[in-house]
């Protein structure tokens, strides 16, 4: 019997789009910000920056969604710091995301590619581990909605990936078997081995494109137009 595809889900950050470009924006923002609020200057903006993320981190649990909350982190830097959270804690957080998602552009390809997907009549969907307000201002920002059939984010799913629940709820949406299912994304232990212990196919995206020894065995793309070559090598493994 042939096997086919019927959904086909990715992740957003550093997959869709470059996040570690736009965080660099965003968090030189923020650095301004402190610099004139608080007379942090980089070396202990940085240092306060990850106390408040091992705050953060302590209170809320890593493996749930709210520990990337930035207004918790901002909250907790504005304690450590003994600053009063009105009004630096929402004017922290509106600054960072702010700049983050008006800096972001969608990757090279990508649309092209959800709408051929969607022209075939497979189901495209999103898997991401994010908070689920910010991960819908970076997809509207990216002008991709119109393309998308579901998201799931690790806020409504309850766990993180590589958790299989928020990938099988990823296939549940989309009525389809995860073998049915191809993951892309660009962690390895996070959307690729996650995907694959679900059940689901996965494509690694990274941009420049090499199969390195940690990732023999799955397809990678280095250019989104080299997806359904690899979609073709899923299915060809896979028998």
């Amino acid at each position: 019997m042939t096997r086919m595809i019927k959904a086909v889900f990715f992740d957003i950050d550093d997959t869709i789009y470059d996040y570690t470009s736009a965080d660099k924006v965003a968090m030189a923002a923020l650095k301004s910000y402190c610099r004139r609020q608080f007379g942090l200057f980089d070396d202990d903006f940085g240092q306060y920056i990850s106390a408040a993320r091992h705050m953060a981190d302590a209170r809320t649990g890593e493996g749930c969604a709210a520990t990337h909350n930035r207004l918790i982190r901002f909250q907790c830097m504005l304690e450590i710091l003994k600053k009063p959270l009105f009004p630096h804690a929402y004017e922290m957080y509106r600054i960072y995301w702010d700049t983050l998602i008006s800096s972001s552009k969608p990757e090279p390809g990508i649309r092209e590619l959800m709408k051929d997907l969607r022209c075939r009549g497979t189901y495209v969907g999103i898997g991401s581990n994010m908070t689920a307000d910010v991960q819908y201002r970076k997809l509207e920002h990216l002008k991709l909605g119109e393309f998308i059939d579901g998201i799931v984010t690790s806020e409504e799913a309850g766990e993180e990936k590589p958790a299989k629940k928020l990938f099988l709820l990823c296939a549940q949406k989309a009525s389809a078997r995860p073998c049915e299912c191809v993951f892309v994304g660009d962690s390895l232990k996070n959307d690729i081995q996650g995907a694959m212990r679900a059940g689901m196919n996965a494509v690694l995206y990274q941009k420049e494109g090499r199969e390195t020894e940690e990732t023999a065995g799955c397809p990678v793309i280095g250019d989104f137009a080299d997806y359904f070559k690899a979609e073709q090598s899923v299915l060809e493994r896979s028998g």
